[in-house]
């Protein structure tokens, strides 16, 4: 690791219940405490690196942290600027729009505006879409899903694209709603500098062990208990 006591973590300064947000100081959620966990295997202390969504990966590359884990499907294009460990996650995508719109299916959203994070598994999800507008958010604040949801509200685009683990919270606001859930099973993975293959044994080690012991599907079933663990056949019994 860049420092031999503290394993640094990209990741992004935003509210996105159950994954991650910050109170204070300090940082919660499933992915926030994957992190923690597998510092903890490694023997090191953990410390959180915010940056901007679109600065993950020049981030990553110019060694400001050690792992990128912030909810990063794995993509072809991200395999491109990163290696990428085993899956923590794996995950569904969900089409959200305003609660009193008056689309109420994808058949109603052809010709329309459809938002979602630039280069990412949503957006190649919304190119599939037939007929539809693709609008890529590229992030220019440290909520990019703010900034979405923003677009949404303003009118800028008429839906958009993001995973229902981050959606379904969403949803309970009462001006928006999930209009279609894709059973894409996207599996989300800890992104690592191509440089550094030391770095992506170790953690993909680490991560292992966490499925073998339990511990990774009791943070599943703290943060998301709603949602099947998908890990099952990775995992023992813990002693």
């Amino acid at each position: 690791m860049s420092d031999s006591s503290v394993l640094k973590v990209i990741c992004a300064d935003l509210p996105a219940p159950p994954l991650f947000w910050r109170e204070g100081e300090t940082r919660f959620g499933y992915e926030s405490d994957v992190a923690r966990a597998i510092a903890a295997k490694l023997g090191l202390e953990c410390e959180f690196v915010y940056q901007q969504w679109g600065d993950f990966y020049p981030s990553l590359n110019e060694n400001k942290g050690d792992i990128l884990l912030c909810g990063q499907g794995i993509s072809e294009y991200r395999k491109t600027l990163a290696n990428f460990t085993a899956p923590y996650g794996v995950f569904d995508e969900a089409v959200m729009v305003l609660n009193d719109s008056p689309y109420k299916s994808m058949e109603d959203l052809k010709g329309k505006r459809i938002g979602a994070i630039a280069n990412s598994m949503n957006m190649t999800l919304v190119e599939t879409f037939d007929g539809v507008i693709a609008v890529p958010f590229v992030g220019t604040t440290d909520d990019i899903m703010g900034e979405m949801v923003a677009a949404l509200r303003a009118g800028e685009v008429d839906a958009f694209v993001d995973d229902d683990v981050a959606l379904v919270p969403l949803a309970n606001e009462p001006d928006l709603a999930i209009v279609y859930t894709a059973p894409t099973q996207n599996k989300w993975g800890i992104a690592i500098s191509k440089e550094r293959p030391e770095t992506l044994e170790k953690v993909d080690a680490a991560l292992k062990a966490l499925k073998e012991d339990g511990t990774l599907k009791a943070l599943w079933q703290q943060w998301m208990p709603n949602l099947q663990y998908p890990f099952e056949h990775d995992t023992v019994s813990p002693a």
